[in-house]
């Protein structure tokens, strides 16, 4: 695995460096948002972990989100000492894909980086496309299609949308979105899923028939096939 590793604290990016050298990772290490930008971008990374608080008062979000928008989807986990749920929603939606709140456990970071690359690599495993009647996913992209007309998503409701095709014909409930997508191990009592639901839906539903995004009262959610659709409440 090669990451890249965007951290001021010398101290926190030597020992980061250490364990991941350790367990045979190929690290480079960045102590600030301009040097991180020029390798992110002139470099492949298989992972980029990334210090929220950088210097010179620069949010690594700001970074995340300027990435994202150059149609960077390399896995990001954001390394933060701002542990609130709003900090951490904060950070996911901007395109994280995990979030882990400091002082944390090399172990963890670690496992946490397994898992990332797991996920990309069974993304790669199946094939760079996945479909519903008219919707089409390019996972390379990370771009979406509906009847061939491009929807502007957010990678985080990509994501969902991603988790929603791969379950199609399923009910997934709140508590699988959130460990799933959100990677979130508990119920933080937040209405993230239902707002993000609603977002996709009027992207993807709004100016297309018939809908695909069906809610199971009580349930969950559920993205089905016009064929057997049920009717969305």
């Amino acid at each position: 695995m090669r990451c890249l590793l965007i951290e001021d604290d010398p101290s926190t990016a030597r020992l980061i460096r250490e364990a991941l050298s350790a367990s045979g990772h190929a690290v480079i290490a960045c102590g600030d948002a301009e040097s991180g930008r020029e390798r992110a971008v002139q470099e492949r990374w298989d992972v980029i972990v990334l210090d929220r608080l950088l210097p010179h008062s620069c949010d690594g979000l700001d970074l995340l989100a300027e990435l994202r928008a150059q149609g960077d989807h390399t896995p990001v986990l954001v390394l933060s000492a701002l542990a609130s749920l709003d900090e951490r929603i904060r950070g996911l939606r901007a395109g994280g894909d995990d979030y882990l709140t400091k002082p944390f456990a090399l172990d963890e970071l670690l496992a946490r980086l397994d898992a990332l690359m797991r996920r990309s690599a069974v993304r790669q495993a199946e094939g760079d496309q996945l479909a519903v009647a008219d919707l089409r996913l390019d996972l390379r992209t990370r771009k979406a299609f509906r009847d061939d007309k491009p929807i502007a998503l957010q990678p985080r409701e990509f994501r969902l949308l991603e988790y929603l095709v791969r379950h199609q014909g399923k009910v997934v409930t709140r508590g699988m979105l959130l460990e799933s997508v959100w990677d979130y191990h508990f119920d933080p009592q937040t209405n993230v899923i239902d707002v993000q639901i609603s977002r996709l839906r009027n992207k993807l539903d709004k100016d297309f028939s018939p809908p695909l995004i069906h809610t199971v009262r009580g349930v969950g959610f559920m993205l089905q096939a016009p064929e057997d659709a049920a009717p969305r409440d």
